[in-house]
């Protein structure tokens, strides 16, 4: 699909310099260029995604205590990946989350709690080499016990970095997904989370506390499963608006050169900042920052502040400050930027918008 931007592109910079126009275009203004050719008409899907930002960040007050920014978990991390998870949920604390989990299998867990001593790290998940056929059912009632004395603690789940594709393992995820549902827990889903719900719409369908948040592979897979049909870039937006509202309202957040947010209802984009980097890992950063502003999001339902929904805020607040700490990190380290020091820029980029007072 950026290939097939990167196209539109080129052949809009050619019909500026043969009509005597600039020879090159800013990022932001092939952002924008972008918009138009995406919702077929001006930018006019462009959100105001500062003003979200500034509206649903809390402000730092002496009088809170503990927990009361947000309590986050990643339910990923396996023997493979180990470094998803702890992209996800360090970047829920680096955001302004006052609490971060990581529940992962007990493999990864040493190697997650090295990384950081910030992070609650639970060793709770199996994969079907350490547990025989026989004692499977007790085993994943004992996981989905053990994950259920947490859940009413969590303000959102960030479900799928570095989860991997064991049977066992998803099935295991999948009962707990089910509980998170009936503890009205939101859930964002990136990486084998997508994997597992696109297999298994039932466990998102119809919840509208679910985010997913697919790359360019994983929208294609979902757009083949759910709407029987290819990506259709020509009128993107609306079948984003289609998908959501097909899975029964979920909110879906379609990465690329700009990010389309819809929930069914509506759909938005964030353009602004980014970077042309693309180590891996960002879409990491992208589910922990969209975990922490949902929560927050939230916390502001039925008091004056904006009418999108808190997974709509959520998303758009998650997509610009990602973008903007990817912006200022590659500005610093260009080719040789990383995701760790994108993580670095995130308490500057939000600080950038709504200074602490």
């Amino acid at each position: 699909m950026q290939q097939c931007y990167g196209g539109i592109i080129r052949r809009q910079q050619h019909l500026i310099r043969c009509l005597g126009g600039h020879h090159h275009l800013s990022n932001n203004n092939n952002n924008t260029r972008m918009q138009s050719v995406m919702s077929g008409g001006g930018p006019t899907l462009e959100a105001d995604a500062v003003s979200i930002l500034r509206s649903i960040s809390p402000t730092l007050d002496s009088s809170k205590h503990k927990g009361q920014a947000g309590k986050i978990a990643v339910l990923g991390g396996c023997r493979e990946y180990t470094g998803a998870p702890y992209f996800s949920a360090i970047s829920a604390l680096k955001i302004g989350a006052d609490l971060s989990h990581v529940i992962c299998t007990k493999d990864a867990a040493p190697v997650i709690k090295s990384y950081s001593p910030e992070l609650i790290v639970h060793p709770l998940l199996e994969e079907s080499y350490s547990v025989r056929e026989e004692d499977r059912k007790s085993v994943s009632a004992l996981v989905l016990a053990e994950v259920d004395k947490w859940m009413e603690r969590f303000d959102c789940l960030v479900i799928g970095p570095g989860l991997g594709r064991d049977p066992f393992l998803l099935d295991c995820v999948s009962d707990i997904m089910k509980h998170a549902r009936q503890s009205n827990v939101p859930m964002v889903i990136d990486g084998d989370g997508l994997f597992l719900v696109t297999n298994r719409l039932d466990l998102v369908s119809g919840y509208p506390l679910a985010v997913l948040t697919p790359n360019v592979n994983e929208y294609k897979r979902l757009v083949q499963k759910v709407l029987n049909c290819e990506v259709n870039d020509q009128d993107g937006p609306q079948q984003l608006v289609s998908l959501a509202s097909s899975i029964g309202g979920v909110t879906i957040l379609r990465k690329g050169l700009s990010d389309y947010i819809s929930d069914g209802k509506e759909v938005r984009s964030v353009s602004i900042f980014g970077s042309p980097r693309r180590c891996g890992g960002q879409g990491d950063i992208l589910s922990g920052s969209v975990a922490v502003f949902l929560a927050w999001a939230r916390k502001l339902v039925g008091k004056e502040g904006p009418t999108m929904s808190p997974t709509m805020l959520g998303c758009i607040a998650g997509s610009a400050l990602m973008r903007k700490a990817a912006s200022l990190a590659f500005e610093d380290k260009k080719r040789s930027t990383l995701t760790s020091d994108i993580i670095e820029c995130l308490g500057r980029s939000l600080e950038d918008v709504c200074p602490v007072r």
